[in-house]
């Protein structure tokens, strides 16, 4: 069994920060790509920011520059430094990583809201 935990995420005002991190644990031989993604209410799930296990990220257009994705190995975790927060980034985020039991699979956290909101 495999989970992922989310923590990080609440209220912040227009321009504010928040540091999102994601846990993993359980039976793991290898964890490869780590990202968030997120979702708003009437909108599909859009990643906002991936990590390779060796350190390489890509970002969707609109974070970049705002938003710097880092993940830990040895600690098995992937955090989100979100500044310079917009209305437009209230979501739930979401953490997902590809996990290797045997196979690589993919496996989700629970989601963690964010609200920018003066």
């Amino acid at each position: 069994q495999v989970q992922l935990v989310e923590s990080g995420g609440g209220l912040v005002q227009p321009g504010g920060s928040l540091r999102l991190s994601c846990a993993a644990s359980g039976s793991i031989f290898s964890i490869g790509a780590m990202g968030w993604y997120r979702q708003a209410p009437g909108n599909q799930r859009e990643l906002v920011a991936s990590i390779t296990s060796g350190g390489g990220t890509k970002y969707l257009d609109s974070v970049k520059g705002r938003f710097t994705i880092s993940r830990d190995n040895a600690k098995k975790m992937v955090y989100l430094q979100m500044n310079s927060l917009k209305p437009e980034d209230t979501a739930v985020y979401y953490c997902k990583a590809e996990v290797y039991r045997g196979s690589w699979n993919n496996y989700w956290g629970q989601g963690t809201q964010v609200t920018v909101s003066s």
